[in-house]
């Protein structure tokens, strides 16, 4: 491990002596791959040092361990270091005895909130600390491997994603991937080999005819390069179509840096004049940006002959805040003030629009009195997949997969979601329980003294309407699941490993519960490899169907199992 960096600082810095202190704290300790311990805390302090964030991190990251694995005190590190790094320490003590688990405290997962909305520098260590013990998790026991890579891939690499440090997300996510999934990873490396390799050299083609193509244009790009998608990304993406290659064209993108966002728009119409876009398949992330700050523009073309690749334009400034998210604008903000200025509160941005989902989240919890229903919201809202949809204003708002008007109306106030009648998207009118999708304008109609729908809880999806409508009709959860007018017919996608007898294994669990099939149907893809099994019956009561909801994910090749009401 390198540590010369270590010594450009000057001997009294922060950073030189809390890399002498943790050294002398942890001396003669060793990691699980038999390293002296120190080469850990080094790691994630050369690692925040390069994300450009301040000495007080750099010096945090050195001294994260201290608290916990020493008998070194709070009080000493604030008599030694100052209460600022001391609190960032202890911050980071608190997320290290976090833990999720299968039925994870909601009281902790609060304090975790509370701790990086407070200060984000607290879980921008924790990210690099997670990083870098990923990168060891092979000398884990494989049940903690598991634990640990659970953990990764559901909460921090969502957190990344979030804070907008896609590169982070990503390689948390393929760092998890061979943990969790060994089988999948395993063919998904040996399948996806030889197309990437006759992709990559297409993608070179691509670049020099791109070259070519702008020099002639009178445009100059910073650099022209192609990345390969990352494993886990595809995996998910071949997943909603049918294991089948052919249908990523990002599998390898090629991306073009340019100066100015004029030159992004100017690149992108050189491109569609030679090359033909395919419809509906042009992304402008800059026009309306997603959540957590991603900008870029996206355009998949036929290009050289007649192949389809996606391509990607963003400035350099762009490139780097999707690298680095929050800790980029950090970096930036650090380089605009005078070195003598001293604050003892971290900002990290003068614009505080990109921490809005954060402080959306400090004041969400406060609204949940029973700590499930809050553990249950946070689960669906904040850890799944987004869209994000427009108002009339252009305003960007971000809902979970699946929202309908509803959802959306109750996103801007409680008043309109209880009082909504009607609804347009893209300028037509379209039923309330119409399933939306990023990019689309929505507008909603409302009726004073309107109450809401009791069957709106058969499609409504983020958490906050169904509390919405359930206090306004003040219906208990027992109600809801005994109902005259709940849905006739239950429809079940499970996808699985294909082998011999599983389609077998699952008509058997489904007749053991007594529950007649009404549709059965299954496709396997091209490489016999996955399976989805399509099963539709009655609707049944919900111990019933927990019950064989478990049943089904015991099955020895099942990967994932979800279910909707018809």
């Amino acid at each position: 491990m390198d540590t010369g960096w270590i010594f450009s600082y000057p001997e009294e810095s922060v950073v030189r002596r809390a890399f002498v202190f943790a050294e002398n704290a942890h001396k003669d300790v060793k990691r699980e791959s038999g390293d002296p311990y120190i080469i850990h805390p080094l790691a994630v302090a050369n690692l925040v040092r390069e994300w450009g964030l301040d000495d007080a991190s750099i010096a945090a990251a050195f001294l994260h361990d201290v608290l916990e694995d020493t008998s070194h005190t709070q009080k000493e590190l604030e008599k030694i270091f100052g209460i600022e790094i001391a609190q960032i320490v202890d911050g980071m003590t608190k997320l290290r005895n976090f833990k999720f688990g299968e039925n994870p405290d909601a009281e902790n997962i609060r304090k975790l909130i509370l701790s990086f909305g407070k200060d984000l520098r607290v879980i921008l260590i924790k990210l690099a600390d997670r990083y870098h013990n990923m990168m060891t998790l092979k000398y884990k026991s494989p049940e903690k491997q598991k634990e640990i890579a659970w953990e990764t891939i559901e909460i921090y690499a969502p957190i990344a994603y979030r804070l907008g440090m896609q590169k982070l997300s990503g390689e948390l996510e393929d760092l998890s991937f061979p943990f969790l999934y060994e089988e999948e990873y395993k063919w998904l490396t040996e399948n996806v080999k030889e197309q990437h390799e006759e992709r990559v050299i297409y993608a070179e083609k691509v670049k020099s005819a791109l070259h070519k193509m702008l020099e002639e244009a009178h445009i100059e790009p910073i650099t022209i390069d192609s990345r390969a998608k990352r494993y886990y990304s595809l995996y998910r993406k071949l997943m909603r179509n049918d294991m089948d290659l052919g249908k990523i064209y990002d599998l390898v993108a090629v991306r073009v840096i340019v100066n100015t966002i004029e030159e992004c728009y100017g690149v992108l119409g050189v491109i569609h004049k030679h090359w033909s876009p395919l419809p509906r398949r042009f992304k402008d992330y800059i026009a309306v940006p997603k959540s957590n700050g991603y900008r870029s523009l996206h355009t998949v073309v036929s290009a050289l002959e007649n192949k389809i690749i996606e391509i990607q334009i963003k400035t350099k400034e762009m490139h780097q805040e999707n690298e680095f998210g929050i800790a980029a604008h950090w970096a930036y903000e650090q380089t605009k003030k005078d070195s003598t200025q001293k604050t003892k509160e971290w900002h990290g941005v003068q614009n505080k629009k990109e921490l809005l989902w954060v402080q959306q989240l400090q004041n969400w919890q406060n609204k949940f009195v029973n700590q499930q229903d809050f553990l249950e919201s946070l689960k669906i809202d904040f850890f799944k997949e987004r869209i994000f949809v427009l108002t009339p204003k252009n305003d960007v708002i971000d809902l979970p997969a699946g929202s309908t008007p509803v959802d959306f109306a109750y996103h801007i106030h409680s008043d309109i979601g209880n009082q909504c009648t009607g609804a347009k998207v893209n300028g037509k009118i379209v039923p309330l329980d119409c399933e939306l999708h990023s990019g689309d304008v929505i507008e909603v109609s409302t009726q004073k003294g309107k109450k809401p729908s009791e069957d709106w809880l058969r499609f409504i999806k983020s958490s906050m309407a169904k509390k919405y409508v359930k206090s306004s009709l003040r219906i208990k959860d027992k109600r809801l699941q005994t109902k005259i007018s709940a849905p006739k017919e239950i429809q079940f996608k499970i996808a699985n490993l294909d082998r011999p007898g599983y389609l077998r294994e699952i008509t058997n669990v489904f007749g053991d519960l007594d529950i007649n099939i009404l549709y059965l149907n299954s496709q396997t893809d091209p490489r016999n490899m996955f399976s989805i099994v399509i099963v539709r019956c009655a609707t049944i009561q919900k111990q019933k169907l927990t019950k064989l909801l478990m049943r089904i994910k015991k099955i020895q090749g099942t990967k994932e199992i979800s279910y909707y009401y018809i």
